[in-house]
């Protein structure tokens, strides 16, 4: 027959003995209830700042796409552009269009005559012309 033991006491049945002070948890009619708490508010805050993040992540990313297939366009149009000359690295040069709408570039600055000048680049170390703003 089973002792019956009151509902206070830790008693492991297994070992025989009372194994209250080895419990991860408080279990005296006098410790403080367990009670699950709502981390719903912490959720939605970390939600809420990774989201932020990923969204300013994504807006960089997009716009150094952009900016890297605008570079790659103007590039594009230069290097298939006509010119007579070997450029010079961080020298100014300026692409325009003839009268057939075809590109060309030259040292003439748009002031000194009449033509439509589509804009003023300068090329780099790299072989990469960059577009001056």
């Amino acid at each position: 027959m089973k002792k019956n033991k009151p509902d206070n006491i830790v008693f492991d049945e297994k070992s025989n003995k009372y194994n209250a002070s080895i419990l991860p948890y408080a279990s005296s009619v006098g410790a403080p209830s367990i009670k699950i708490e709502d981390n719903k508010s912490w959720k939605e805050r970390g939600v809420s700042k990774v989201n932020k993040k990923i969204s300013l992540k994504f807006e960089e990313l997009k716009s150094d796409y952009e900016k890297l297939i605008n570079d790659f366009k103007w590039n594009e149009i230069i290097y298939n552009s006509k010119f007579t000359f070997e450029p010079v690295i961080g020298e100014k040069y300026y692409l325009y269009t003839n009268k057939k709408s075809e590109y060309f570039l030259s040292l003439i600055n748009p002031e000194s005559w009449n033509k439509e000048c589509v804009g003023e680049f300068s090329l780099n170390s790299d072989g990469k012309w960059l577009k001056s703003t």
